[in-house]
């Protein structure tokens, strides 16, 4: 196996399989400072901020006095890196005085406060390429020549070490591989994301947008966004009702004392809204989470075991502090509504109910086809008493009944110490985002603490007090995560159920035919189908193709023959085949399209 010389910001030097992890950080890390020395070299008054290997490729940050580097420029600055890869540009390490490494980084104020940062005892191990000095944070190749097969990809804005009260700077995002096949390879792999990333697909098709300027993170949904959420909300909540779950509807804000009697100002402060003091000693704070919500309304009257399960719903609306760099899309946000539920359970109800919840969660991925996911048991850290609740005896029951219905219902699993919620153990089913990002999809979570911290009760058939159990379950996530998924697992093709225009009616020449399709509209719409007539000016094939981009799934063409014999000519979405067919036909087609949820069987 062919092995490559890596650098390490020490000193030493040693040899690493090219396959391997290492070499393949090694060599990000390489280009990214050799793309330093080539910004250096053809935007000389350039500043230079951060570069990273990074498990996806690498970047570069950099400022600009004038106007930033565009990605029409992203050619030339790859034949800069090239001409250094292919002279074999040196690349120096050396520990200096901070001083002269200050000196040789000259008026560069980025480059200078990382410097300072990195300084230990007034001395700096330092890469020098040309004329970039940067700091020795990682590894590098001894060699520059390695350096054949890359792409620069994009270029973005972000904040001067990821702090949205610093200046906002220039990213410059790329990949590079040992192989030429192996960088093809996930060349393609970037397209097939782009085609499915949430964010392109958002716009092109008009569904939602965010807008920094009016709140990071706070996305706002148009029409067809709003209508595919709905169209969503209306589901669960039918499917929770039919259930045996009671929906419900509660406050965002909340006395900031519930949180710190729930713990989640202890474990969770960080990810919260700071509160608001309203002056008269009393403090809100915006909801992370809706479990203590749920658990007033079950503390609200006496509750008897036969209540149990009590099964308590909502799309609750939840606000957490992401930091600016995380924000993407409907995927990170700072205001998200859960499909959230929790179930308050006697101690020999917990493995029926997790079992009933995982059940319908998978009928649930079943209509809307959700195939490709994996079930992770997540359990605590036990050495890390500060992130989980101190009581070792709770967690080992809880674990142990957990793997215990997984394995009666003969799933596989697989198990990860650290990924438990602070309060309990949880299964969580994972899923791939179009970018490659492993993301959890759906949670069911066992919590015997929260019912101990508000002293919760119920009476039971012995006529004396007990302690429920409380299970947390959220079966599509938030509105919001669950619509970026949704999106890019259909790439924005949305099945009819789904779809926010499921039929599309173009007469053929609109004075004459555009009463006979308005008509068609009506009828549609009182028959639960969403349609819309095109009435522009326009040529009928640019109207189709539009009808196609757009991914409506009907498109219906109507003209003198359909008027006369009270037809439709339709062409589903990606189809080039027209087929007519009688109005009532065509309604029997979609209503039971509808009702199927789109699928075959």
């Amino acid at each position: 196996m062919a092995q490559v010389q890596v650098l390490s910001p020490d000193g030493s030097v040693q040899k690493v399989d090219r396959d391997s992890q290492e070499a393949l950080q090694a060599l990000r890390q390489t280009t990214a400072l050799l793309a330093k020395a080539a910004l250096k070299q053809e935007f000389p008054g350039i500043r230079l901020g951060e570069d990273n290997a990074t498990d996806d490729g690498f970047f570069i940050d950099s400022d600009k006095d004038d106007a930033q580097v565009s990605a029409d420029q992203l050619e030339d600055l790859e034949a800069a890196i090239k001409k250094f890869a292919k002279d074999d540009a040196k690349i120096e390490l050396a520990t200096v005085p901070l001083d002269e490494a200050l000196a040789q980084a000259s008026d560069d104020q980025f480059s200078n406060e990382l410097i300072k940062a990195a300084a230990k005892d007034g001395q700096v191990a330092i890469y020098k390429v040309g004329d970039v000095v940067a700091v020795a944070n990682a590894a590098v190749l001894t060699y520059a020549d390695a350096i054949k097969n890359f792409k620069l990809l994009s270029v973005a804005g972000a904040y001067w070490q990821g702090m949205s009260s610093n200046p906002m700077l220039q990213r410059i995002y790329g990949t590079v591989f040992f192989k030429k096949d192996a960088l093809e390879e996930d060349l393609k792999r970037r397209q097939e994301a782009k085609e499915r990333d949430h964010r392109v697909i958002g716009n092109d098709l008009d569904l939602f947008f965010v807008d920094p300027k009016v709140g990071a993170g706070l996305p706002y949904w148009m029409p067809k966004g709003a209508t595919i959420r709905r169209t969503i909300e209306r589901y669960i909540i039918d499917k929770e009702v039919a259930n045996g779950y009671k929906h419900v509807y509660t406050p965002v804000l909340m006395n900031l004392d519930v949180y710190k009697t729930s713990g989640h100002w202890q474990h969770y402060r960080e990810d919260m809204f700071p509160p608001m003091d309203m002056g008269d000693g009393e403090q809100l704070e915006l909801r992370p989470m809706n479990c203590p919500s749920h658990i007033q309304i079950f503390n609200h009257h006496i509750r008897s075991y036969r209540e149990l399960p009590l099964r308590i719903a909502e799309l609750g609306m939840m606000h957490r502090y992401e930091k600016s760099g995380s924000l993407s899309g409907l995927q990170r946000v700072r205001e998200m509504t859960l499909n959230d539920g929790h179930t308050f359970v006697a101690p020999n109800q917990i493995l029926d109910e997790f079992k009933s919840i995982l059940k319908l969660m998978i009928e649930v991925y079943h209509d809307f086809d959700i195939n490709d996911y994996t079930f992770r048991l997540s359990y605590r850290d036990p050495k890390n008493t500060e992130k989980y609740f101190d009581d070792d005896e709770m967690w080992n029951n809880a674990q142990t009944m957990l793997k215990q219905a997984m394995d009666d219902m003969g799933l596989e699993y697989y198990e990860a110490e650290g990924e438990a919620a602070f309060y309990g153990p949880k299964l969580d089913v994972q899923t791939k985002t179009a970018l490659g990002n492993d993301e959890t999809l759906s949670t069911i979570q066992l919590d015997f603490m929260l019912p101990k911290q508000f002293d919760l009760k119920y009476v039971g058939e012995d006529g004396q007090e007990h302690r429920p159990i409380m299970i947390h379950r959220g079966l599509v996530s938030t509105m919001e995560r669950f619509t970026a998924y949704l999106t890019e697992m259909y790439k924005g093709a949305f099945p009819t159920w789904l779809s926010p225009e499921q039929v599309k009616l173009i007469p053929v020449k609109d004075d004459v035919h555009g009463e006979y399709a308005d008509k068609l509209r009506n009828e549609f719409a009182a028959a639960g189908i969403r349609a819309s007539v095109d009435h522009r000016n326009e040529k009928m094939g640019y109207k189709i193709r539009e009808a196609q981009t757009k991914k409506v799934p009907y498109t219906l063409v109507v003209g003198e023959n359909e008027v006369n014999e009270n037809k439709v000519t339709v062409r589903k979405y990606g189809e080039t085949e027209q087929i007519t067919k009688t109005k009532a036909e065509f309604l029997d087609q979609i209503l039971a399209d509808l009702a199927t949820y789109s699928r075959e069987d």
